[in-house]
């Protein structure tokens, strides 16, 4: 953990409008955007009109904040129907915040939060682009299973790319 950062710091919220601007430094930067399926959001109306349209209505999606400042996402997408049980795990952390364990804080956070919140919840699930080291690190040092890789799984940036699955069950200890 950087020392300017504590995991005290380091909190989970709900989104709002007037995170608009801070959403457009993380979702227009290529070197976050180009793991991910979704679009670059480079003005602040797109940012506003996806925090209102898509962020919101979410069922559990929330703003990493560092000393207050929103500087990216995390997210749990409940697997609908019969899969309850199951949901996936999702984040990203602006560029200048990048290798500084803020992440594997933010990970830890969640699973200690989620299966309290979901009753049902018995798996949570982390997709991660195979050449995405730094995501599939934050993930094992939170204390994730790495269960194989998935071939040409996710359309990511109009190309079928390979994913790595990752697990934590509601049966697993975190790290400490």
């Amino acid at each position: 953990m950087d020392q300017n950062f504590s995991e005290e710091t380091i909190t989970l919220r709900l989104f709002n409008l007037s995170d608009a601007t801070s959403l457009i430094e993380w979702a227009s930067d290529e070197r976050i955007m180009r793991f991910s399926t979704w679009k670059l959001c480079t003005t602040r109306e797109a940012a506003a009109d996806f925090i209102q349209s898509y962020i919101m209505p979410h069922p559990w999606f929330r703003s990493i904040c560092v000393t207050s400042r929103s500087v990216g996402f995390v997210m749990v997408h409940p697997i609908p129907g019969e899969e309850r049980r199951r949901a996936s795990l999702g984040y990203a952390l602006a560029h200048e915040f990048w290798g500084r364990g803020i992440a594997t804080v933010v990970v830890k956070k969640v699973v200690g939060e989620i299966f309290d919140e979901w009753s049902q919840l018995e798996r949570l699930e982390a997709l991660v682009v195979v050449e995405n080291v730094r995501s599939q690190r934050v993930l094992e040092k939170a204390g994730f299973v790495k269960e194989g890789i998935l071939r040409s799984y996710r359309v990511i940036q109009e190309k079928g790319r390979d994913m790595i699955m990752y697990s934590f069950l509601r049966t697993d200890s975190l790290p400490p």
